[in-house]
């Protein structure tokens, strides 16, 4: 019988880790590998297992996962432990509700603090996406582009519940942009949002923000749809 590959043997430690940085090296290496696919949907990562592959005790492992957790990447499931959660948890619809609810509130708070130095990194984001054919750099640009126009919304709590649906959103698209078409669709509704956004127009932004992300949410729903009907032909 042929053994299946552990996703964990794609993880390279580079010698000891200093007491005082492990959970952030535990948590750092699991996300980015939980991003990029190294480490699949469904994957159950068991706290010994980490333990001895990072060299460290279990307390910081178990730290570095709850953190995880808190970032919507792992899920905690009776008998299995911390596992790796799925690209796209629960309905589409009600996800992208939540996330427009958050994220015009980060805007409305972020827009009378942006700089002209935040205007032109956005603006930066929107060039390298308009050029950009990579799926795993469209998906890390389309967040960043986003966080360069909430960061500067004062509550600290807000915005990591934002980037936590950035995050999901990242992951979603690094394995399905490809397939759904989605490369160049959005440029143009980023651009008209950060001509708002710079106009310090706070209620047109929002209401083009809202509008950005409902087009999102109706181009992934379909294409979920889609592939679920797809998959209910193969199976028959």
């Amino acid at each position: 019988m042929t053994q299946k590959p552990n996703p964990l043997s794609s993880i390279k430690v580079n010698g000891p880790i200093p007491a005082h940085l492990a959970r952030s090296v535990i948590e750092e290496t699991l996300r980015s590998a939980i991003l990029d696919g190294r480490i699949p949907c469904g994957t159950a990562l068991r706290q010994q297992d980490l333990a001895d592959l990072f060299g460290v005790s279990r307390m910081p492992v178990r730290e570095a996962l709850r953190q995880l957790e808190a970032q919507a990447l792992l899920n905690v499931v009776a008998h299995k432990g911390a596992v790796v959660a799925a690209l796209v948890q629960g309905d589409a619809t009600e996800t992208y509700e939540l996330r427009i609810l958050l994220e015009s509130e980060a805007l409305r708070r972020s827009i009378p603090l942006l700089s002209v130095a935040d205007f032109e990194l956005a603006a930066r984001y929107i060039d390298e996406l308009e050029t950009e054919h990579n799926y795993t750099e469209i998906g890390r640009l389309n967040r960043l582009f986003h966080m360069a126009l909430y960061s500067k919304a004062p509550n600290r709590r807000l915005l990591r519940l934002v980037e936590d649906g950035l995050n999901e959103e990242e992951r979603f698209l690094r394995f399905n942009l490809e397939a759904m078409g989605l490369g160049k669709l959005s440029q143009e509704d980023h651009r008209n949002l950060l001509r708002a956004v710079e106009a310090r127009d706070i209620e047109h932004s929002v209401k083009l923000l809202e509008h950005h992300l409902n087009r999102g949410v109706e181009v992934i729903t379909r294409y979920l749809e889609s592939s679920a009907a797809q998959g209910k032909k193969i199976a028959r």
